[in-house]
């Protein structure tokens, strides 16, 4: 695989995506309850809305290279346009999940569940 660095956004947000699911996902399934309940809680972490408040919780203790990797993602050109979200919300959210790609690829898994825990201590205040 080539340098993380040298990755576009597009595929740091592919990844970052998958990444985020699954720790949400991982997360929910603690509180052991039907699949269908877990899905429609899922869906309130996930969205661009939701991705963009996880994103103001965590922007604090980012370093700069991560919000450098963050700002990759954000000002990615997408074709997409937010259906529940504004599209400043979907670029915010953009650049999380190329947050979480970029961790991830890079083998930061202590940093990936460092961040997605400061975000679970916030996330319902």
């Amino acid at each position: 695989m080539e340098s993380v660095n040298n990755l576009s956004p597009s595929v740091l947000c592919f990844v970052g995506d998958a990444v985020y699911g699954l720790l949400v996902r991982s997360h929910l399934a603690e509180i052991n309850r039907p699949s269908g309940q877990l899905h429609s809680e899922s869906v309130k972490w996930v969205s661009a809305t939701a991705q963009a408040r996880a994103y103001a919780v965590i922007e604090p203790h980012l370093t700069e290279d991560e919000i450098l990797i963050f700002k990759r993602g954000r000002n990615f050109h997408t074709s997409t346009t937010p259906k529940s979200a504004t599209k400043q919300e979907y670029h915010i959210a953009t650049g999380l999940e190329a947050l979480f790609g970029f961790l991830h690829l890079s083998g930061n898994i202590v940093r990936v569940n460092e961040l997605f825990g400061i975000i679970k201590e916030n996330f319902d205040r």
